[in-house]
């Protein structure tokens, strides 16, 4: 039975995301099984669990990715603001616009320079204006704290930047549309070190415009970066918490059996 009792004490006008009912197969196997989850405006909600427990599947159905993947298939609600994201007549594209993804690895495209990169998703999703253009890719590069670095070389392929560089350049692609979600699956996974601290850094000060999900398999990650913590187990949410309260003192054994090694 999933623990919501933190969560009740904050308003439900200030609930960016609802979750209800919501299951997902990828063709006859069922990978979420009725997740109900509230996700706080302008906080960050970390999502761990041991893998394969549904943490990917869960944050890619909130801007409908899920869908894209042959053979997937999802069925629930999920309200952004007072909007069911798969209501008749959402278009996937542009609720990508205002639910973006960070992926596991640096996905720079390949082919274009760092600015085009920042732009690519604008240029998607709406005409563009050249005027504007210099100043939307500050702004992202400033608000993805690699503005200083790259100034200078905006022509340069994204690809020439170093990992951790260009997972910060993703972000600032996903920022460059103006979202109000920002969705994050492991995303220093393939970073070092030094690299993570910087995206970690980097979350705090995002957290203040927007609303993240984060997945990560790091729990120290979790306590350094959120706010809240959702524990996911075979496709269940198992418990809902405040982040301080879930590492110390959780309320289900499972997630006490989870957090302190006994399984994962």
């Amino acid at each position: 039975m999933a623990c919501y009792t933190p969560c009740a004490v904050v308003p439900e006008s200030d609930m960016k995301i609802k979750v209800s009912s919501l299951r997902a197969w990828f063709g006859n196997h069922e990978v979420l099984k009725g997740i109900d989850l509230a996700i706080p405006a302008r906080e960050v909600t970390a999502i761990i669990g041991p893998s394969g427990c549904g943490k990917s599947t869960f944050i890619r159905c909130l801007n409908r990715m899920h869908e894209l993947i042959a053979g997937a298939r999802s069925e629930g609600h999920v309200l952004l603001d007072d909007t069911d994201v798969y209501a008749p007549g959402v278009d996937p594209v542009l609720l990508r616009r205002r639910v973006g993804m960070v992926f596991q690895k640096p996905n720079p495209f390949p082919s274009m320079s760092i600015r085009d990169n920042v732009l690519a998703g604008l240029r998607l999703t709406s005409r563009l204006e050249r005027a504007k253009a210099a100043e939307i890719v500050e702004r992202a590069l400033r608000h993805a704290a690699l503005w200083d670095e790259v100034k200078d070389k905006l022509d340069k392929p994204g690809t020439s930047l170093s990992g951790g560089q260009q997972q910060r350049l993703c972000i600032a692609r996903t920022l460059a549309v103006d979202p109000e979600v920002v969705l994050m699956d492991e995303p220093c996974s393939a970073l070092d070190p030094i690299a993570t601290a910087r995206i970690e850094d980097l979350l705090h000060d995002l957290r203040r415009d927007y609303t993240i999900v984060i997945v990560t398999h790091n729990l120290q990650q979790a306590t350094r970066v959120s706010n809240k913590t959702a524990f996911f187990l075979q496709g269940e949410l198992v418990e809902l918490n405040d982040t301080e309260r879930m590492f110390t003192s959780p309320q289900d054994r499972r997630t006490e059996d989870y957090i302190t090694g006994k399984f994962g």
